[in-house]
């Protein structure tokens, strides 16, 4: 979204602290249907190739298109929030990525469904960015930390919407009607909740944001660290029920139970984790998160027993799990460009993620599995050397240092409390 604006009303441009807390329950909202758009959409990928008839060296290749669109397209967030004012422009960036929703299942063959996922990774990139750029915004003016709890929120709605996909699958309902039942769903849902959100908008002389630029410095280094958490988390979660299985001879049940596990471990710690950022500041939380991380990924590499890879992985979502949320935060405080920098975080870590599965497999096929996790474990030791760069990604003084604003508050746009 654009820079800092000025919302539009209230006494000398200021939101009232009521206002400020209806946001954040709104954007909240927001990104839990974000999430239960993935969700949804993961669980029926199954009946998607099968219709488009696509073997899966080519499902591969068509599940690359989703990052490569949301890279191109998440410059663009910006500039459109510049234009039409942060809550519009949430509004009709999450509005096109529910109902991109339904474009996967009606292709046909593997060009329809490559320009399919093309669109759904754009949408699903524009309306991240301007949802996490709101979520910093309420985080700044509340004066503590919120952004883990709202990737909580997403992961909660990831995990409802592949509940309900879950659901349709085993029902055998075609996946066409399904989808595109959940896409009516959540764009009525998502137009409802956005109305919540605070509508910041630019000064009339502020500059547009440009429409293609390179991430500033800042958030390469901020992104970097995101990369190494979105790689361990990517691995984990495409990989850990084939580790188990493969390399430990465990069951497909109890294989399959371990992703759900760890699926369920980073969103419980990204609930919990804003209380534990408020109360150790953003460093120290993800410095002990890539030592947990670091331990896990040790421990899955040495398991002599399934259960210990299981506790393992488990480390692993841990550790990780407040550490893009933290990403963001640091990103949107960043000196120079925020939007920006919240668009060169968001497309770092989406291309970890793109990489990660396909790099696991890759070093797996040349040597073996635990070596590719014993990779995923030196990438955790980096959460741990490189914590310090998110320094400022809360605004409350035990979590970045700045000014401490008392329960009830919100920050004004110069940065007292009101």
């Amino acid at each position: 979204m654009a820079d800092i604006g000025k919302p539009d009303g209230g006494s000398a441009g200021v939101f009232s602290v009521r206002r400020v807390r209806r946001a954040r329950l709104a954007v909240a909202a927001v990104f839990a249907v974000h999430g239960a758009v993935t969700g949804g959409f993961a669980t029926r990928i199954p009946w998607i190739q099968d219709h488009a008839g696509i073997s899966a060296g080519q499902l591969g290749l068509a599940l690359a298109f989703p990052a490569i669109g949301a890279s191109l397209a998440m410059p663009l967030a910006g500039r459109i929030s510049h234009r039409f004012g942060a809550r519009t422009a949430l509004r009709g960036l999450l509005a096109l990525w529910t109902a991109a929703l339904a474009l996967p299942a009606l292709a046909p063959d593997l060009l329809a469904l490559c320009g399919a996922l093309f669109v759904f990774g754009a949408t699903a990139g524009m309306s991240d960015v301007a949802m996490n750029a709101l979520g910093v915004e309420v985080e700044r003016r509340m004066g503590r930390s919120i952004m883990s709890g709202l990737h909580g929120m997403w992961s909660v709605g990831a995990l409802t919407g592949s509940a309900a996909g879950t659901v349709a699958a085993h029902t055998g309902l075609d996946a066409r009607v399904h989808l595109t039942v959940a896409a009516a769903v959540l764009t009525v849902l998502g137009a409802v909740f956005c109305q919540g959100v605070l509508d910041l908008r630019s000064a009339p002389d502020e500059h547009p944001p440009p429409r293609f630029t390179l991430p500033p410095k800042s958030a390469l280094v901020i992104g970097a660290v995101g990369f190494c958490a979105v790689f361990a988390e990517g691995a984990s979660l495409d990989w850990s029920a084939v580790y188990l299985r493969d390399v430990l001879g465990t069951s497909a049940g109890a294989a399959a139970a371990s992703t759900t596990a760890f699926a369920c471990t980073m969103a419980v710690a990204r609930l919990a984790g804003d209380a534990v950022v408020e109360r150790f500041g953003p460093v120290r939380t993800v410095r002990t998160g890539g030592v947990a991380a670091t331990a896990g990924g040790a421990l899955v590499v040495l398991a002599p027993h399934p259960a210990a890879a299981m506790g393992g992985f488990a480390l692993i979502g841990l550790g990780i799990a407040v550490v893009v949320p933290l990403a963001f935060a640091a990103a949107g405080r960043s000196g120079d460009a925020p939007s920006q920098s919240i668009a060169g975080v968001a497309t770092i870590t989406y291309t970890s993620g793109l990489i990660a599965p396909s790099a696991i497999g890759a070093v797996a096929e040349a040597s073996s599995l635990t070596v590719s996790f014993g990779i995923v474990t030196v990438l955790a030791c980096g959460l741990v050397l490189g914590a310090g760069v998110l320094r400022g990604a809360t605004g409350s003084a035990g979590a970045s240092g700045g000014q401490h604003l008392p329960a009830g508050t919100a920050a004004l746009p110069g940065g007292d409390p009101r």
